[in-house]
Order: C-alpha cells, then structure tokens, then sequence
C-alpha cells in the first residue's frame, strides 16, 4: 500500500477518498472503500438528525476502519456537526463556505478534519484554524464545484502554501494514473467521485452508471443550470437535452427557461424529479431518465467499467504503483 502524510494523519492504507456525491452514497459503498484501505465518506448536509446519526450508526457497525462525513456550509450546519461528533463520526470534510466559525467545536472535539478549498489563499485560512487535510478541488471536478481552476495548478499552488500539511486533490482523476500524479506534484492523495459513481454499491441509476462509462472528457458541462434546491452554484454534469434545450433557447434565464418545471422523472418512492432539479435519479427512478441531473466530472472519460469498489481502490493503487515504478526507471535512463 501507498502511505502519505494523508494515510498516516487518518490512520488509513491508501491515499484515497471517495467523494461524498449526495444521495448517491450508500453504508454499502463506504464500507467497501474503508476495508479496501481508503476513506470512504457520507454526504450528511440534508440529513434529518435521526437519519444522519442512525446512517452513522449502521456504517460504525459494518466497519472498525475510518470514515468521514461530509458537511455543505452554504447551510447552517452547527446542529448537524454537533450531531455528528457525538455520533462519533472520526472525520469531518467541510465543503463550500468559511468554515471559521465550526472550528472552536472541532478543536475541542479534536476530530480530524478536511477542508475543500478552491485557492492557495483559502487553503492557507484552512490551515490556520486547524485543518489537518486540505483537500484542492479543480474545475474539472464533478458536481458541486467551488474552484475555477484547474487541478494541475491548483493543486501544486496549495501544497506550497501549507507545507507540510497533507493536501489531497479532487477533479479530473479516475485512475492510478491520476494518484501517481498527484503524488509527484507533491499531493498526499486524491478525492475520487465520478469513478465511485460507477460501481454496484453506487445508489444511482443503471442509465446514470451508463452514460458515465460511455462518456468522453468532453461530454460534461459546467454551468448554474440544475438549480431548484440550490440556485447560483455552480456544477459538472454530464451534456443531456435538458441542457441542449436551454442552451438552443438563448441561455434564458431561470423563470424563462424551455419546459421550466415540467415533470420529466419519477424517483422510487413517487417524489417528482421536475426538469432543472438538482437531484438525481436513485435506481429505479422512472421517466426521462437521460433529461435529469447526471453527476459527472471530465474524468467520466476515463472510467469504461462498472467495478466493485473495493476491487477499485485496489486497482487505483495498483496502477499509481506501477506508474510510479515506470517514472522512476525513466529517471534512471
């Protein structure tokens, strides 16, 4: 196995978190990740208290490995941090906002923490409270996405601002060529989420999984566009008509936008998945499938199966293995 700065500050195997991707997550999944030696992680920021802590719950019993949860602080998120620590939750990743004000609860806690960032300057706020892992999202990340630059130079600009901090980073990496790159740009690790996307543990769709293997790096789109639970923030989704749509009508805005509000999928428990909704399809959903919101970043090019996600994590550190070897006999030549 890979050790890093960022394996061993976790206490994990290999340098590899998966991305916490909203309702898509399952025990199931994270589990796998954390036995197959990576850090598997919860999207929690919508959670009703007694889901979240009963979700916890039933991911402690099912692993003794580390996992994380994850918070969105463009929501109040004090109530849900609290319930978490006492949850025991042994890692927290704080996502989008100034995370300043949940830092005095952390430190008491003492609980390890991720921060995502989308510069070097908020990387060096993160360190300052007390982050113990920087996590660099570039703009070819998938989903919700607070950078706007891309992970080859966000990545090294971070490092060199929190030196000796481990910093892992997000978008555009699917692969262990992906790590192995990371690792020489001086990263400790990576955040993996469109290639989790595409495993049997992945609470998605079968036409969601798909349309990711199918998929070229060109075949996503960054935009504001599925915005009806969380308007103006930016995300990376795969090209469907819903977005052709809109795109040939001009680029109108919300309010004036082709088939604004239509139905055009239904989840499996009835809940209406309207066109523009930033929710996507759980198995089983059933509809137009293709015309909702498909989760994917640029690295959707480089994933051409659907594997078991242990069976990933091995993979992944397996190839950055080999990569690296090659690049060390190179530099020998």
């Amino acid at each position: 196995m890979l050790q890093t700065t960022f394996t061993k500050t976790l206490d994990i195997d290999c340098p590899i978190a998966q991305a916490p991707m909203g309702g898509s997550v399952t025990p199931e999944l994270i589990c796998a990740v954390c036995e197959a030696g990576g850090l598997g992680m919860q999207g929690v920021s919508w959670h009703e208290p007694a889901a979240m802590v009963a979700e916890i719950a039933a991911i402690r019993r099912r692993t003794a490995r580390p996992f994380a949860v994850n918070l969105a602080l463009e929501w109040e998120q004090h109530t849900r941090l609290a319930q978490c620590i006492d949850a025991g939750a042994p890692v927290i990743s704080l996502f989008w906002g100034d995370p300043t004000a949940y830092f005095p609860r952390l430190r008491v806690a003492k609980v390890k923490t991720i921060v995502t960032v989308g510069s070097a300057d908020e990387a060096r706020r993160a360190a300052d409270l007390g982050a113990d892992v920087i996590c660099a999202q570039g703009i070819e990340a998938g989903g919700h996405v607070w950078s706007k630059v891309g992970t080859m130079v966000l990545l090294p600009a971070v490092v060199d601002a929190v030196a000796p901090l481990p910093v892992i980073a997000a978008g555009g990496i699917a692969d262990g060529s992906g790590l192995a790159a990371v690792l020489a740009l001086g990263g400790a690790g990576v955040w993996i989420g469109t290639r989790f996307l595409a495993t049997p543990e992945a609470y998605t769709h079968e036409e969601w999984k798909r349309r990711i293997v199918a998929a070229r790096e060109t075949d996503t789109v960054y935009t504001e566009l599925l915005d009806l639970d969380w308007p103006k923030a930016p995300h990376r989704v795969l090209r469907n008509s819903t977005y052709e749509q809109w795109e040939a009508a001009g680029r109108p805005p919300s309010g004036q936008r082709p088939g604004e509000g239509e139905p055009v999928a239904r989840q499996p428990d009835g809940t209406i998945l309207p066109r523009y909704s930033d929710s996507g399809p759980a198995p089983g959903a059933s509809g137009d499938i293709e015309a909702t919101c498909l989760y994917a970043g640029q690295s959707a090019g480089l994933v051409h199966d659907v594997l078991p996600a242990g069976a990933l994590v091995k993979r992944i550190v397996a190839e950055a293995e080999a990569a690296l070897a090659s690049a060390a006999a190179m530099r020998r030549v």
